[in-house]
């Protein structure tokens, strides 16, 4: 009940608990930190909140005048919470943090080899702004900065129709395994070619969700106009080429007799499980490759917007962006629930065929899912193990499989960072917007004489006369459950009252006859200091 009341009041409703003691006074207090997923099937008071988030920061982004500063490109986790994965899986040359190491490979001639089929991009001098050209209206000497919604998608992998393939069989999953488990490298590389052929620092803030056929695509913001020919000219010639042994064949697997490769401390490598033969290195596997193993193109529909800040369709386009932040990928779309309520006859043809599609819906989801988890999503994957490989820099224990969040099944295949922000977007971490819109809380407060509680009264950094820390945090001995009860509930008691008191400063800063106050953020973040 506590739980439910507490979502429902925009609560984290699975807080961690801290304890921390006062070496001054000798107090404890059991502190609950927010969860932070961003997964609303985990959490959804957070993850909504960091959405919010997210909508604002890529609200003050996109429509900038000037250039903002350059973030440092070795940054804290802007976002640490254990549901966000690694940044650096997205490369970019000038994007989060500086993953494309993580792509360079040792045969540089082959990787950057041009692939035949390929049209050759478009050229053009680069300049060190990332604002894009100004146009300036001819009758009324106005100027203009347009900005753009881009779209990208795959490729089609067979018919389907209520984002079922019509006919599984002939569906290559394979292919669709293989894109999703290589599209952050794709993106990657359609970032960089875009910036070398758009003559400006391009700056994105794109978000990762999947179609309705559960095909990874890309929604971005993007600062600045680039003709439409040189964006289609550049998805046309962007792919990733995957140099990596082939996949057509399992070697090993788990449910054989003998088992998967087992590793070997003395030769620092794994081997055959009956033989005990060592398998081929990475580079002994790669080293005399014909062709890629895979190639990872975009699809051919592009979808290009261009809008105007400060618009009712800008802002609509940045909640669109946003929208399904909150989803994992197998479950961004549910089918059709069952018809209820008093005053409707039920229909038990409908439902069964709502069922049906439902059934066929989680079918199409585990067929996929047979090929994300099996598939090596990187050179280091342990499931190189599989096809007989072993992965790049192995180590022990990799005989299981792979780690990487890639091959669960919520993901299927996109293992990444679901948010794409380039370094200059807007010149801050996620973090700092964080704080920023805290910042204009506590003001609001003050303006209206009522005293916000010290963000720092618990701080670590807080010390006694002698230099110690006066507070210490650790994990509680022991923690029933009617505390965890307890202390939601004392989160929800705490947070209405900062709500109101938010509400009833906004009310105080409103002139006479105003009507409803509208506050500089979000309703219901007023609770965005405590954290």
């Amino acid at each position: 009940m506590a739980s439910a009341v507490a979502e429902a009041n925009g609560v984290c409703t699975r807080p961690l608990l801290r304890e921390v003691v006062d070496q001054e006074t000798g107090a404890s207090t059991l502190v609950p930190i927010p969860c932070g997923s961003t997964r609303e099937t985990v959490c959804k008071p957070c993850a909504v909140k960091a959405r919010r988030l997210r909508i604002h920061q890529c609200r003050e982004g996109w429509h900038l005048t000037q250039d903002p500063p350059a973030r440092p490109r070795s940054l804290p986790n802007a976002d640490p919470h254990p549901h966000d994965l690694d940044e650096a899986r997205w490369a970019d040359d000038g994007g989060n943090l500086a993953p494309a190491r993580r792509i360079r490979r040792r045969t540089v001639s082959r990787s950057t080899r041009h692939l035949e089929g390929f049209p050759d991009l478009p050229k053009k001098a680069m300049g060190q702004g990332t604002t894009g050209a100004v146009f300036v209206d001819e009758k009324t000497g106005r100027e203009h900065r347009p900005s753009m919604f881009l779209t990208l998608t795959l490729g089609s992998y067979g018919k389907i129709r209520d984002g079922v393939p019509v006919d599984p069989a002939s569906y290559d999953y394979r292919r669709a395994a293989l894109d999703a488990l290589t599209f952050s490298r794709l993106v990657d590389r359609f970032w960089q070619n875009m910036r070398r052929c758009a003559g400006y620092k391009v700056q994105y803030f794109a978000a990762v969700e999947a179609q309705k056929r559960l095909a990874p695509h890309l929604h971005a913001a993007v600062r600045g106009a680039i003709p439409r020919a040189t964006i289609k000219a550049v998805a046309a010639g962007t792919y990733f080429a995957a140099w990596w042994p082939s996949v057509d064949v399992e070697v090993y697997t788990p449910d054989d007799p003998e088992g998967m490769p087992v590793w070997d401390a003395a030769l620092g490598g794994y081997v055959d499980p009956g033989t005990g033969e060592v398998l081929p290195t990475w580079d002994e596997a790669t080293r005399d490759l014909a062709k890629p193993a895979h190639v990872a193109t975009l699809g051919k529909q592009i979808d290009i917007k261009g809008l105007l800040g400060g618009t009712p369709d800008s802002d609509r386009a940045v909640r669109y962006l946003c929208k399904y932040l909150t989803k994992s990928i197998a479950g961004t779309y549910t089918p059709a629930e069952s018809l209820d309520g008093d005053d409707v006859v039920p229909d038990p043809a409908w439902e069964a065929l709502q069922a049906a599609r439902a059934a066929d819906y989680e079918a199409h989801v585990d067929r996929l899912h047979a090929h994300t988890s099996v598939l090596p999503c990187s050179p280091e994957c342990g499931n190189w193990l599989r096809y007989g490989v072993q992965p790049k820099h192995p180590t022990a224990g990799l005989s299981a499989g792979c780690l990487s969040p890639a091959h669960e099944r919520d993901n299927l295949g996109l293992g990444g960072r679901r948010v794409l922000v380039s370094r200059q977007w807007s010149g801050k971490t996620l973090t700092q917007h964080r704080a920023d819109r805290a910042a204009v809380v506590r003001e609001v407060l003050q303006a209206a004489g009522i005293t916000p509680e010290d963000a720092d009264r618990l701080a670590a950094s807080k010390t006694l006369p002698d230099g110690t820390a006066r507070f210490v945090w650790r994990e509680p001995d022991h923690i029933a459950e009617t505390t965890y009860v307890d202390v939601i509930a004392a989160s929800l008691r705490q947070a209405m009252t900062r709500r109101a008191q938010y509400d009833a400063a906004k009310q105080a800063a409103s002139p006479p006859g105003s009507g409803p106050p509208s506050g500089p953020v979000d309703n219901r973040s007023a609770t965005a200091y405590a954290a």
